[in-house]
């Protein structure tokens, strides 16, 4: 398993871009518009990698503030959820906003997914609200 950070327009970023799609759009009946993918051209893009060359797992960190990350767009290929390629994923973004000065990461976690980033060590702050059309909550980790 290789994790690595991916360029904005790379072949790696259109496989995030893909994978992002079939996990976390379209079962909603959303897609994302060309506006979208150019504000992440600043992001962190993370892809982890099976044989160096097939996404398996991807995520991106948003700046929010001088010492806040927001992470997104968290994905995992069908198939392979729950078998720790989240985990790792998670562990390395926060490697990387330490390693680059942020205190804190937040998200907007799916319901369904609380649990996961609960046991990272993630707290749920405020009341859930709707995203994308599903229900979500505001996390957050001190880092």
């Amino acid at each position: 398993m290789a994790l690595k950070i991916l360029y904005h327009g790379s072949k790696e970023y259109q496989q995030m871009v893909d994978l992002r799609m079939q996990i976390l759009r379209k079962p909603l009946g959303l897609s994302f518009t060309p506006e979208e993918l150019a504000r992440e051209k600043d992001d962190i893009l993370i892809g982890c990698f099976e044989d160096d060359d097939i996404m398996e797992g991807c995520c991106l960190l948003t700046k929010e503030g001088e010492k806040t990350v927001r992470l997104r767009q968290m994905a995992v290929t069908s198939g392979l959820q729950g078998k720790g390629i989240g985990r790792v994923l998670m562990n390395f973004a926060e490697n990387i906003a330490r390693d680059r000065g942020f205190k804190k990461i937040n998200m907007h976690a799916r319901k369904n997914a609380i649990g996961f980033y609960e046991k990272l060590g993630y707290q749920t702050v405020g009341n859930e609200f709707f995203e994308v059309t599903i229900p979500h909550y505001v996390m957050e980790k001190e880092l």
